[in-house]
C-alpha cells in the first residue's frame, strides 16, 4: 500500500469512529487556496476541524508531531475561508487523530487517539 492510501483509509476509519462516537460528519478533504482539512464534524455547540495521522507504531515520531506550525498556518486559515463560507454559532476547534497501524503493507489499525483542542488559532494570514 501506498502512502496516500495509508492515509485515505486513516481518514475513512477516523470518519466512522468519530460519528460511532456522535458526531456529526459536516466535511471531508474540504480545500481551500491555504490547503486541506480532513475532517469537519460537530457534535453540540462544537465545531471541529480534524487532521487525521495514520502512522506505523515504530515511526520514530508521534503523528501528531507532523503537524507542523506550517501545517497549522495552513489548517487555521483553511478553517477561517470555511467559517467564513459557513457561518453559524458553533465554538470551532482544532483537533488531531493519531491513528496507529500496525505495519506499512496492509491497514491494520492497532489505537487510535484523539486529542481535542490540539491546537487553537495562531499564525493566521
Amino acid at each position: 500500500m501506498t502512502a496516500a492510501e495509508i492515509g485515505r483509509l486513516g481518514e475513512e476509519y477516523a470518519a466512522g469512529w468519530l460519528t460511532d462516537r456522535g458526531y456529526r460528519l459536516l466535511e471531508r478533504n474540504y480545500h481551500s487556496r491555504y490547503g486541506e482539512i480532513d475532517l469537519i464534524v460537530e457534535k453540540g455547540r462544537v465545531l471541529a476541524f480534524v487532521e487525521v495521522k495514520t502512522r506505523r507504531l515504530d515511526a520514530i515520531a508521534a503523528p501528531c508531531e507532523w503537524v507542523t506550525p506550517q501545517k497549522r498556518k495552513r489548517l487555521v486559515n483553511t478553517a477561517l475561508q470555511y467559517l467564513q463560507e459557513h457561518p453559524g454559532p458553533l465554538q470551532p476547534r482544532f483537533d488531531v487523530m493519531e491513528i496507529f497501524t500496525e505495519n506499512r503493507n496492509e491497514f491494520a489499525v492497532s489505537s487510535i487517539h484523539h486529542i481535542e483542542n490540539a491546537f487553537w488559532l495562531e499564525g493566521t494570514v
